[in-house]
């Protein structure tokens, strides 16, 4: 490279590093969440969670994961300008700069440490190395430069291409449903799985199908199950108070001692509470009066080799 070059390049590296790092410590108002994530502790993800980039969607995520890329494109145009290096030489050391920044991030409290990040920022860094060696390793041209910026959007396509194959082939799926009362009650309380009468609610006739949660008059009733320390679980029921007797009743359900849901008004309803992410070990239910709870079950997402 010419000397006269040379300057200008290195000065715009390193203000866009500096501009990079201000985004990896202080952007995203940061400093304004610290004291939440020391409350947590020292956040290290070392497991990938997702793909680097699925399609295209008009979503903040989505371009929080292009950025993520495409942030660290120019290092890898820009440091072989200034450098004479190879791509295991600078790849190994971008890595070992990305692994170092991120895991400062968590030691100061201003972010955590996210293997997915890492992945991401070296996926750009790469794009952009061999964006160099098509446009810049050689006497630079109009065409050398078009063929650079081509050849960023052809790797970025192929980025997605093989994230959505992956995440195809490993993405969690939603598993059969299965009755709760399958599972060990822990108190003994036991709900109707036999002979399960019917009943109406709302003018509309119930015919249950897996079981009844009910309890005895004003007195209430507390099923508990332990699940685990399942992930990724979905909870289903059926809620309603009969038609015959006081309009009188309530269910609470409870998600590791927890109030995730709380139901006591006329008609019936379809409860579907959503997949809880984290793992979940206890789900108790309470219910009083002359409330019902029926065809109650869960599911839990799986991949396909589990």
């Amino acid at each position: 490279m010419e000397i006269k070059l040379r300057k200008p390049i290195l000065v715009g590296t390193i203000f866009y590093t500096i501009l990079i790092i201000y985004f990896l410590f202080f952007a995203f108002n940061r400093l304004d969440y610290r004291l939440d994530y020391s409350e947590y502790g020292y956040t290290f993800m070392l497991v990938p969670e997702s793909v680097p980039l699925s399609f295209p969607r008009l979503a903040f995520s989505w371009l929080y994961d292009l950025g993520n890329i495409a942030a660290f494109i120019p290092f890898g145009i820009l440091i072989p300008l200034l450098y004479r290096v190879s791509f295991r030489k600078f790849i190994s050391m971008f890595v070992l700069s990305i692994l170092f920044l991120e895991t400062i991030q968590p030691l100061t409290y201003l972010g955590s440490f996210d293997v997915d990040d890492v992945i991401s920022n070296t996926l750009g860094a790469t794009i952009g190395f061999f964006a160099y060696r098509v446009g810049f390793s050689s006497k630079m041209s109009y065409k050398k430069l078009i063929a650079s910026a081509l050849s960023i959007g052809v790797l970025l396509v192929g980025v997605i291409v093989i994230s959505e194959t992956i995440n195809y082939v490993v993405a969690k799926r939603e598993g059969p449903i299965q009755a709760l009362h399958d599972i060990k009650e822990m108190n003994g309380t036991m709900p109707m799985t036999e002979n399960l009468p019917s009943f109406t609610v709302a003018g509309k006739k119930i015919e249950p199908k897996m079981n009844v949660y009910n309890s005895e008059g004003d007195k209430s009733k507390s099923y508990t199950y332990i699940l685990g320390n399942k992930k990724d679980v979905t909870f289903y029921s059926y809620y309603g108070i009969p038609d015959k007797g006081n309009f009188k009743g309530e269910v609470t359900i409870l998600v590791d001692g927890n109030v995730k849901a709380q139901y006591n008004n006329k008609g019936t309803e379809y409860l579907c509470l959503p997949s809880f992410e984290k793992k979940v070990n206890e789900i108790t239910i309470i219910v009083s009066g002359n409330a019902k709870l029926w065809d109650v079950g869960f599911s839990e997402k799986k991949r396909w080799w589990e």
